[in-house]
């Protein structure tokens, strides 16, 4: 692999002598009023254009356009035919395709398979926009449009696809991505420094083909190059007697350079004969070795091997150590090199820093797109997470190494979000994938560079794992004092065992950036599935929920914690959702919207959910078998555990709890879970609907929009999209209904809410 280089070489006065600059072109007219006779790049994406650097297409369209290219979007084509994907005419080096932010299967379908009405990343919020699958379609239907022309793949889905993997929506192990969709390259992770390099190499009349020796890449090829040793993969994961019985997650032959497992000692017995066992040359080195997956066809067909698979490639995962991969697909090799060098903090200033208009499209009219309304006051502080939860791809994407960006650079951002149309002072958001893993390393680069390890805070904080929160703190404070900022809100997802830590941190989180309730997610309580998940205990959310108590009452603010969790994942049994449900009710909350486990490629609770093995382990055909719950009527009740306080699930419950001889569960008593008897449904309301403030109160809102609450939690607004309007349709008709059956006749003015939110008991 060739060393990581610095990325850019653009002169930095792009944005002091050109101004911001216009829209990347999505039509001939644009390209025109540019002077443009052709594109260099083209990217296809299946969201909205937005020119903002919370969307894929406008990072790598921006940075692109830095290195001197001429890039073009295509955005939401229509997939029927290559009409769309010629608008723009040929392009001089590459397509770029992308599915969007989201993969386009969880963007279309819900965790029960069903299609979702809205599309958050269209204009208007409608759905059907983009098909199924859409990284793999686009690709075909570029090549379809210009045979000749190189297809470059990247984003979450492609990346997320790059091996063989199995696909929740058919429940089988499809082919690689690259396979079936036909494209020259695929780019996986953080791509910047990637798509620089292939661009730059095309642009100097390299062949696609020729281009196998970029990090974070896969590609296709019949035969190994000469100069490379092969490991297959079951040989670096059968721990024996001639091995040192240490975390599998590290690498053996590094050990001297990982304090921790050097102080484990030796596990053999000394006196017990042992197997020569011969290793690679030492003289080889790692990035000219190559380890052998099982092959598509074997993986296919045995649920073992494809656990084996996804843990050898987990393993295989941090940018200082990781090997090469490859497996066989029919009589072709899919190759993947190690992971992209993560960015350097003046690298993420870069890319942050470019001429971003921050606004969608002009060509969308005015129409709202959900997912910038959502983030367009927000600011992308860093990428990456190591906390490795099993059920997440956020660490398979964008790495556990955290990717920071300067204080400057964030505060400069802040500034240019003031100049846009609706900024009241108050930004939405400080934070990224995990909101307080800003400026948190190992403390030692030489560690971290051989530690193989999937999570730094699972089954605790590695003692190597520096906690630091003050640069965040000093960060926070210096976002508060810019003249014309409000308020600084964190709405990123907090590591609340990370933030115990420091109690300092959490003083300054609460007293100054809580509107009201903070959402954390410990995802359960019990053991069992909290081990398949990575996850800590329910203790430190005890402990953190102390300290969030604490310093409300200390700052005279009356806040809430939103706490998230997940049914029917793997390791949870219908006892562990019992369970569940009696800490939710004992603890005074009852969840609105619940979140059933979404097996989601690559990941390794996905992995799990397939093979009924735990990847997290050695995986043999005789270990320890994994609790899944896959059929719809089960999923159905852990999903009723969670929401216990609905009448809907109660008859479920009911039966479920005999079934479990826990049938004294049943009753109106205070420690029982869910009541003898059903309600008649005529007087019955949902807990949405007993929390909403009616339209036209006081309390909701500009434009009399909706305020839900849930249970315990102080009122949230809403953007009036579709499901609102809906709610507001409901309300009238049941209105007229009450008043047609003798109530008071509606006057259009709604009662008084309560002027203190019920507090969880």
């Amino acid at each position: 692999m060739h060393a990581a280089k610095p990325l850019f070489d653009y002169p930095k006065y792009w944005a002091e002598c050109f101004g911001p600059a216009p829209f990347l072109p999505m039509s001939r007219e644009e390209m025109d009023q540019l002077g443009w006779d052709s594109c260099d790049v083209i990217i296809v994406t299946g969201d909205a254009y937005v020119d903002h650097p919370s969307f894929g297409m406008a990072i790598i369209g921006r940075l692109l356009e830095a290195q001197g290219f001429r890039v073009g979007i295509i955005s939401q084509p229509d997939w029927q035919s290559k009409d769309d994907f010629m608008k723009l005419g040929q392009p001089n080096l590459f397509f770029g395709i992308a599915a969007g932010n989201m993969d386009s299967m969880i963007n279309r379908y819900t965790a029960d398979r069903k299609i979702r009405s809205d599309d958050a990343y269209t204009a208007g919020g409608l759905a059907g926009k983009r098909p199924d699958r859409a990284s793999l379609v686009y690709s075909q239907r570029c090549k379809e449009a210009y045979k000749d022309t190189p297809v470059v793949l990247g984003g979450i889905e492609a990346s997320l696809r790059r091996i063989a993997h199995y696909d929740y929506w058919q429940d089988k192990v499809r082919r690689s991505i690259l396979m079936d969709a036909t494209a020259d390259i695929l780019l996986y992770g953080n791509a910047e420094r990637a798509i620089v390099e292939v661009a730059q190499r095309l642009s100097r009349g390299e062949a696609v083909e020729q281009i196998t020796d970029v990090r974070g890449t896969a590609f296709i090829r019949r035969d190994a190059p000469e100069g490379w040793f092969e490991i297959d993969s079951t040989r670096i994961d059968r721990p024996g007697k001639v091995d040192k019985i240490i975390n599998p997650y590290v690498n053996t032959q590094d050990l001297q350079a990982c304090a921790i497992e050097q102080e484990k000692g030796p596990a053999e017995d000394p006196n017990e004969a042992k197997v020569v066992q011969l290793l690679p040359n030492p003289a080889i080195e790692r990035d000219k070795t190559v380890i052998r997956l099982p092959s598509f066809e074997k993986v296919r067909n045995d649920p073992a091997l494809y656990a084996h698979a996804n843990r050898v490639l987990h393993l295989e995962t941090n940018p200082g150590n990781a090997r090469a991969l490859v497996q066989r697909h029919g009589e072709h090799d899919i190759w993947l090199n190690p992971p992209p060098i993560p960015l350097t903090t003046e690298e993420m200033d870069y890319v942050f820093a470019s001429p971003y208009a921050r606004v969608p499209h002009p060509s969308y009219g005015g129409e709202k797109i959900p997912a910038y309304d959502m983030i367009r006051f927000s600011v992308n502080i860093m990428r990456g997470c190591f906390g490795g939860c099993t059920f997440c791809s956020i660490t398979e994407h964008e790495g556990r190494i955290i990717q920071n960006r300067s204080h400057e650079s964030i505060l400069h951002e802040i500034e240019e979000m003031k100049k846009l149309p609706g900024f009241t002072g108050v930004v939405s958001d400080l934070g990224g994938p995990t909101a307080n893993m800003y400026r948190i390393a190992c403390k030692s680069p030489e560690i971290e560079k051989h530690c193989r390890k999937p999570s730094c805070v699972y089954p605790g904080i590695c003692e190597n794992l520096n906690t630091d929160h003050s640069s965040l703190i000093e960060l926070y404070r210096k976002a508060r004092a810019l003249p014309g900022v409000k308020k600084i809100l964190i709405a990123s997802g907090l590591r609340y065992d990370l933030a115990v830590e420091s109690p300092e941190y959490v003083k300054e989180l609460v007293t100054h950036h809580v509107g009201g309730y903070l959402k954390i997610a410990p995802e359960h309580t019990e053991r069992g599935p909290l081990d398949k998940m990575m996850k800590p205990g329910i203790g430190s959310y005890d402990k953190f929920k102390r300290m969030f108590d604490k310093y409300s009452k200390e700052a005279g603010k009356e806040q809430y914690l939103i706490p998230y969790f997940i049914a029917a994942h793997p390791g949870t049994t219908d006892e562990d959702m019992m369970n569940l449900a009696l800490w939710l009710k004992a603890n005074g909350f009852r969840a609105d919207q619940v979140q059933a486990f979404y097996p989601s490629p690559m990941a390794s609770a996905t992995a799990m959910y397939h093979s009924g093995k735990n990847p997290l382990r050695k995986v043999t055909y005789k270990s320890e078998g994994v609790t899944i719950v896959k059929s719809e009527e089960q999923r159905r009740l852990h999903k009723a555990f969670l929401r216990y306080h609905d009448p809907k699930g109660w008859p479920m419950l009911r039966e479920a709890l005999q079934r479990m001889g826990r049938a004294d569960l049943i009753g109106n008593g205070k420690h029982q879970l869910i009541p003898t008897h059903q309600p008649a449904t005529e007087g019955y309301q949902s807990a949405r609907r007993k929390n909403s403030t009616p339209v036209g109160s006081k309390k909701a809102g500009q434009g009399g929009k909706i305020l839900t609450q849930h249970n315990g939690l102080p009122p949230r607004s809403h953007d009036g999209n579709a499901w609102d309007k809906r709610e507001q349709a409901k309300a009238a008709a049941e209105a007229r209904r009450k008043a047609a059956a003798g109530g008071s006749k509606p006057s259009g003015k709604s009662r008084k809410p309560s002027q203190r939110p019920a507090v969880p008991r």
